[in-house]
């Protein structure tokens, strides 16, 4: 993932912080039960962390959007289009699909806004569109805006910059369990659902690859369609996906937010198997205009993007054509993309003559 890497993001040196933390936060798990609730520890370096109290399962997550706002206010600068509905949108998306793939629904999202200086909020049209992006997302994931904070942080953040992270509870309908792949197995069917196009994972290539464009983010990359714009539309909302299998009772086995890392994703869970995909999703232009520019290879973008999936759902054998047909009655298109077989842990992208192994950290076991 060089052209990531050069763009200021990698991976080699995150990932082995993730599991020092991991490794660190797992020792702290006696507290929960001198307060009568217990922890899922499977769940531990799952997208959200589940934990019981009383006959209540539930699910928490901490996201940040990362440096998608730049491009938005970038965008405004140049083309006066206020896109800040969309950075609303994606962080509640960025929050919920991480919740979704444990199993959860959402209850309740809180936002962190964080400026480097008070008068960022004078500009009400643009902090009335991040308002009302965050509102409709928390419409659209059936979940309560619950409230947040809004620091100011002079000399941390940019004055004219605003850092968007937040954090959300959900949870688990009674007599379901958690989703940690423990309960992947061979011969399990890979939907993948289509992305919008970015989501919220790449921003800081895109922002690289603009000061190269003479045009910028105004560079038309689709007839009329311009390159800041395609980069900021809303992200595509999963709770849908789990919505369907809920109500047609399939034992899902997996679910996986497919976002940093991109198609390696697909081997989250820490299981020896090997995921064959034989149909890969339509690519969204914005997608094959920056790995075009870039100069990707193959396995570069599907280790870098999601391109054109953004939810992976595991699924017994013979579930996937009703899945599929349940999910696109809630707007949210999918295809059966492959299988799940006894082998090495690796990604075999049939279509690409590509095979996938070993960069995506696993969570550390639960005798570390």
């Amino acid at each position: 993932m060089d052209a990531y890497k050069q763009a200021g993001v990698d991976y080699a040196s995150l990932d082995p912080a993730k599991i020092l933390a991991l490794t660190a936060a797992r020792r702290t798990s006696e507290h929960m039960a001198k307060r009568s609730g217990t922890v899922f520890e499977e769940t531990r370096g799952e997208p959200a962390f589940v934990f019981d109290i009383g006959d209540c399962r539930l699910a928490f997550v901490l996201e940040c959007l990362g440096t998608k706002s730049v491009l938005a206010q970038q965008y405004l600068d140049a083309s006066g289009r206020n896109h800040f509905s969309q950075i609303g949108y994606d962080s509640v998306a960025a929050i919920v699909n991480d919740m979704v793939c444990v199993g959860a629904l959402p209850l309740t999202i809180n936002a962190y806004f964080a400026t480097g200086a008070s008068d960022w909020y004078d500009n009400r049209e643009r902090f009335e569109a991040l308002v009302d992006g965050w509102s409709r997302a928390c419409a659209d994931s059936g979940a309560t805006w619950g409230g947040g904070e809004s620091p100011t942080l002079s000399g941390l953040v940019a004055p004219s910059e605003i850092e968007i992270a937040g954090a959300g509870v959900g949870r688990i309908p009674p007599g379901r369990a958690a989703l940690a792949g423990g309960g992947i197995c061979e011969g399990d069917e890979i939907l993948l659902f289509e992305s919008s196009g970015l989501h919220a994972n790449g921003a800081s290539l895109a922002r690289r690859m603009a000061k190269e464009l003479p045009d910028g983010l105004s560079t038309k990359i689709s007839g009329n369609l311009e390159f800041g714009e395609a980069l900021l539309n809303d992200s595509v909302l999963y709770t849908g996906v789990l919505e369907a299998l809920y109500e047609l009772d399939v034992d899902v086995h997996y679910l996986s937010h497919i976002t940093g890392h991109g198609f390696l994703k697909l081997m989250r869970a820490d299981r020896d198997f090997t995921y064959r995909i034989t149909e890969l999703p339509a690519v969204p232009p914005v997608l094959s205009f920056m790995v075009d520019h870039l100069g990707m290879s193959p396995r570069e973008a599907y280790t870098t993007f999601n391109m054109g999936a953004g939810m992976a759902a595991f699924v017994p054998p013979g579930s996937a054509s009703e899945v599929l047909a349940a999910c696109r009655e809630r707007s949210i298109p999918g295809i059966h993309a492959g299988t799940v077989e006894a082998g090495a842990r690796r990604v075999i992208l049939e279509p690409l003559d590509e095979t996938l192994v070993g960069d995506l950290y696993a969570p550390p076991s639960a005798t570390e």
